[in-house]
């Protein structure tokens, strides 16, 4: 296929650009270069690419940043996805469009509570999970007229060259420092009680893969690992991993309510038959290494 891509040198979107096309496909990837919310520069890109397939990762990310910016959040995230679709309708209307959202659409719940599953409302509690409830509401309504809208929601992921504001590298740099001499053997943090649903962002890349296939419905669909893990955890692990001893000091302006956020991926599963292959013992080792 001819697959084209928003936000193709981000996180994710440099894996995706590789796998698929290690796998055979023409990409089309657009960053920076192409201002997602500028409608009729986004459908010039997409009509010279005569895409089979449109995968939307373009986005701001950061949920500390949407808290900061909720305006450039909202424009970036909804307006952005509405170029695209519109975009989609209009210059590839046969294309499979892959809307890449979030998990945190749905929220978060108390700890223990059952995963989230996509038949679950939305119930979006910051800037950027309403950006990104909004985008994909409007892909569901995309889809009711006739566009091939895939919506799909993952849930945390991680991995070597993650930006340093997200929770797992974060610790992971403080963690490398500290084994390394470089910094005093002392980390700042908020709530290590709160439970997140953690994947290797291989196996994300691996579930987008799958849900480019026109046999796939149209349809939402959680990329979760349905496993909740404490955040406290993560940083003993990473801790453990480094063979290093650090104090852990909570900075009270850090510390946010008690919650959890897992995803249910059964839909996910029985459809394409994807599951997580990377132990995410794993992909911490590998955030350590990258961090040194």
């Amino acid at each position: 296929m001819r697959i084209w891509i928003t936000g193709a040198a981000g996180f994710v979107g440099r894996r995706l650009v590789a796998a698929l096309t290690a796998s055979g496909h023409t990409v089309i990837g657009v960053d920076r270069e192409v201002e997602i919310t500028d409608a009729p520069h986004v459908a010039h890109s997409l009509a010279s690419a005569r895409a089979d397939a449109i995968v939307h990762l373009a986005a701001m990310s950061s949920q500390a940043d949407a808290l900061r910016e909720p305006t450039p959040a909202a424009r970036v995230n909804y307006w952005g996805t509405r170029a695209v679709l519109e975009a989609a309708r209009s210059q590839a209307p046969d294309a499979r469009v892959l809307l890449v959202t979030s998990g945190a659409v749905y929220g978060n719940s108390a700890v223990g509570a059952p995963a989230f599953r996509e038949s679950d409302p939305l119930n979006p509690p910051t800037p950027y999970a309403r950006s990104k409830a909004c985008a994909d509401l409007l892909g569901a309504r995309y889809a009711e007229r006739g566009l091939d809208v895939v919506r799909v929601r993952p849930f945390n992921h991680t991995g070597p060259g993650q930006p340093p504001e997200f929770v797992a590298p974060a610790f992971a740099r403080q963690v490398a420092a500290i084994a390394a001499g470089k910094s005093a053997p002392r980390i700042a943090v908020g709530n290590l009680d709160s439970v997140r649903d953690f994947l290797d962002v291989d196996d994300v890349v691996a579930a987008y893969q799958r849900l480019l296939d026109r046999a796939v419905p149209a349809d939402a669909y959680n990329v979760a690992s349905g496993v909740g893990r404490r955040i406290g955890d993560l940083l003993d692990t990473l801790i453990e991993l480094a063979g290093t001893r650090c104090a852990i000091e909570v900075d009270p302006a850090r510390v946010r309510p008690t919650d959890t956020a897992v995803g249910d991926a059964s839909r996910l599963r029985a459809v394409t038959g994807w599951q997580p292959r990377v132990p995410f013992i794993e992909t911490l080792r590998r955030l350590l290494t990258a961090a040194a």
